[in-house]
């Protein structure tokens, strides 16, 4: 898994969840290593899956062996955000809430997937999932979720109502672009892309075993650059008016 934060400590680098040694890695955008956390690792067994930052800048790390959501600050401290749990793919809505996508007992209709506040409460937003994988928000705030075993990518509303958006699929990781399409990562070595009326195009062939991935957003304007569209606006208005 990887994300992006844009928090002025960490400002477009990139952060990396390598499952096999535990760690996260940051990079720069001009490529330097580091390590920003380490011991992910459960007993004898495989580290971090999925990363999500929230609007503070708080890294939420998906720690499926270990049973654990851990939230890490930007300056690298670590606590649990909560446990006992089966954690795979996370999300913030726009509200602020964690919403995480859970294997259950990893028996058919065993997933669910938990909302939990910035407190920490956890509350069950839906159930009866067959391996629920990566989740995605688009802009309307409908949840999406890759649902491994049962091919399908569903849509849920705010209000927890599911529908099918796709079927036929092997779906893992998803992701929306600006202009509200979804890609996802598919069992079969593609990467699909929706439009948001659900037709489907393939983006990529030919890979060997994509799980998550990530868009990076545009970097906004700077105040500069809105006042020279504005001064030009302002200008053309003048010449025009009679």
């Amino acid at each position: 898994m990887v994300a992006f934060v844009t928090t002025q400590a960490h400002a477009q680098n990139l952060f990396v969840a390598d499952q096999g040694s535990g760690n996260i890695y940051e990079f720069t955008p001009g490529g330097a290593q580091s390590t920003f956390v380490s011991g992910l690792n459960g007993p004898n067994v495989n580290g971090p899956n999925s990363l999500a930052f929230n609007s503070a800048g708080s890294l939420f790390v998906s720690a499926y062996f270990s049973s654990n959501i851990y939230q890490i600050a930007p300056g690298g401290t670590r606590t649990t955000f909560a446990s006992g749990l089966q954690p795979v793919g996370l999300a913030f809505n726009s509200a602020g809430n964690l919403f995480e996508s859970d294997f259950g007992s990893g028996s058919s209709g065993s997933g669910s997937i938990y909302q939990f506040t910035p407190g920490g409460t956890r509350s069950t937003f839906a159930s009866g999932l067959n391996e629920p994988w990566g989740l995605a928000f688009n802009s309307a705030g409908n949840l999406f979720e890759a649902d491994a075993l049962s091919g399908n990518i569903y849509e849920f509303t705010p209000g927890g109502a599911r529908s099918i958006f796709a079927s036929g699929l092997r779906p893992v990781g998803l992701t929306f672009d600006s202009a509200g399409d979804l890609f996802e990562t598919d069992g079969s070595g593609n990467i699909y892309e929706f439009a948001p009326n659900g037709t489907r195009s393939t983006f990529a062939s030919g890979l060997n075993d994509p799980i998550y991935l990530a868009i990076q957003p545009a970097p906004e304007p700077s105040s500069w650059a809105i006042l020279g569209v504005g001064a030009v606006a302002l200008f053309s208005f003048r010449r025009c008016k009679p």
